[in-house]
């Protein structure tokens, strides 16, 4: 630092003023495209395609597990053991059968909501989009797991 000179002014004038630094940006909701509906989920870092290989079958579900008739917690339950016996098994894609929620109060899907709400907080699920039609549709979940 001993033979460092400072630099002389502009002769022109000219000010260099340090860049401003504006607020981040508000944030809001991904528009979503026509590979992704609000339906489906990728983890930070993952490929956004993954959603399109769920959806098209490229990943075979292993193993699957239905709800149907369950209590939301008694399904949050059987939703967690069933996500970490998968994942200590090896597998890389199951099915979770959650239904409708055609024959709920109001016609809403409250086990739907509530599976799809648990999974986004998991680690263990890389991502997770709507059944194929021919296992369910939007009745159920196809979920890709961490390996």
């Amino acid at each position: 630092m001993r033979d460092v000179v400072r630099l002389q002014q502009d002769p022109r004038g000219r000010v260099r003023a340090a860049p401003r630094i504006s607020a981040p940006p508000a944030a809001t909701s991904r528009p979503t495209t026509a590979d992704e509906s609000a339906d489906a989920f990728v983890a930070p870092g993952v490929d956004r395609r993954e959603i399109r290989k769920l959806k098209g079958g490229t990943y075979p579900a292993a193993d699957s597990r239905d709800l149907h008739g369950m209590t939301a917690a008694h399904a949050r339950t059987v939703v967690r053991q069933f996500i970490e016996n998968s994942r200590h098994r090896g597998l890389r894609c199951v099915s979770i059968v959650h239904g409708r929620g055609l024959h709920s109060e109001g016609n809403a899907p409250i086990l739907k909501t509530r599976v799809r709400e648990y999974l986004r907080s998991q680690p263990a699920v890389l991502a997770y989009a709507d059944a194929p039609a021919s296992d369910g549709g939007p009745g159920a979940v196809y979920v890709l797991l961490r390996k």
